[in-house]
């Protein structure tokens, strides 16, 4: 009995997980859809034309926000990030295409606010760890 309370409250919990998710989904589409309805018709939906930096220390090393992920992004929501990660005696430098708003390969976090903030038209450079902050209709969850 308790092993069947316990499976079913796991899936209370992820069932409330993925409804979450799904709601931020369709907000953020509606959003993109909003705002390629606002800018016109008559734009190229495959011209880069959203651009985000989030700038960031990713080693304990190095401070000062050396660091970058830059994400762009057309009007159809594919593009890349690029990020470079910069140490004291290297640096490093990662591109990864993105496909509907979504990276084809797994992205860091830096990386997903990235491409989040250029899809919602926030750049050019958005604060790490932060939620990307919307216009009026308040934050994004």
């Amino acid at each position: 009995m308790i092993v069947g309370m316990l499976a079913g409250a796991t899936g209370i919990a992820i069932g409330h997980f993925a409804l979450r998710e799904a709601r931020a989904a369709v907000e953020e589409f509606t959003r993109a859809a909003s705002r390629q309805a606002a800018e016109g018709a008559k734009a190229d939906l495959r011209a880069i034309r959203d651009v985000a930096v989030c700038r960031y220390d990713a080693l304990e090393e190095m401070t000062g926000r050396l660091s970058f992920s830059v994400a762009m992004i057309n009007g159809l929501g594919d593009g890349i990030v690029l990020t470079s990660i910069n140490g004291r005696s290297e640096t490093r430098t990662y591109v990864r295409p993105v496909r509907g708003g979504r990276g084809v390969q797994p992205l860091s976090p830096e990386e997903e606010h990235a491409v989040r903030a250029a899809r919602l038209g926030l750049g050019p450079e958005v604060t790490p760890g932060a939620p990307p902050a919307t216009h009026a209709a308040g934050a994004v969850t």
